[in-house]
């Protein structure tokens, strides 16, 4: 079990690894609406909206918002579009998926 210190450590990557850039990519690979990420991660439409228009939403709805989309198999990096994870069948995953972000 991962000591409060670490879960923070690791809070504070992926709030640096997901973006306003992140979050527009993967619902179009996933398809989903605002209003279907806000049901997935039980964000409010409003912050999703705000987020993705680059202003400030608190950490906690960010983190929703990431960890919403690494359950669905997708992994973040800063610089490039959203990637599947290696846990997803390899031959789902095409050049497209690890496209540099623009």
């Amino acid at each position: 079990m991962a000591s409060l210190a670490m879960n923070h450590i690791l809070e504070r990557i992926a709030l640096f690894q997901f973006t306003p850039t992140h979050c527009i990519q993967a619902r179009a690979m996933l398809g989903w609406s605002v209003e279907q990420l806000s049901r997935e991660a039980e964000v409010p439409v409003e912050d999703i909206q705000r987020f993705e228009a680059q202003q400030d939403v608190a950490d906690a709805a960010r983190l929703a918002l990431a960890y919403r989309f690494e359950a669905q198999g997708l992994v973040f990096f800063p610089g490039f579009a959203p990637g599947r994870s290696v846990s997803v069948a390899r031959e789902s995953a095409g050049h497209a998926d690890f496209a540099m972000v623009d």
